[in-house]
């Protein structure tokens, strides 16, 4: 049997992404919206931090089950698993960053995008 892939908007899969992010406890979640800047590399990022290694891995690996879960779609890139410091996956319209605290402080990527819209989550 083939598994079809739903078609989801990347409002859909941010919201995606933040829900993996809970379910393992992440801090910090920030939901850049990048949708009306000029040559943005996608629509949303998502960041949140980790405290540990351990954390960081699971974490990713939980917002890779709930997009697959709801919308069948695994992310086109993944980076960062061996290193633990920092994930990354790309969705092409989401890109999630998963951080260990001190490399989040020390890239800044929220400062990166002054322009634009960054919404807080709140912790569950």
């Amino acid at each position: 049997m083939k598994e079809t892939k739903v078609e989801a908007n990347s409002d859909i899969l941010a919201e995606l992404v933040v829900k993996g992010m809970q379910e393992k406890k992440a801090s910090d979640i920030v939901i850049i919206n990048l949708k009306s800047l000029k040559n943005a590399v996608s629509d949303y990022f998502v960041i949140a931090s980790a405290n540990s290694d351990t954390q960081l891995d699971a974490i990713a690996t939980s917002i890779e089950e709930e997009v697959f879960k709801a919308i069948r779609q695994n992310p086109w890139q993944s980076e960062g698993r061996i290193n633990k410091e920092w994930v990354l996956l790309d969705y092409v319209d989401v890109v999630a960053h998963v951080f260990l605290k001190d490399k989040r402080e020390f890239y800044a990527l929220e400062e990166l995008w002054g322009d634009a819209s960054i919404k807080h989550v709140e912790a569950v």
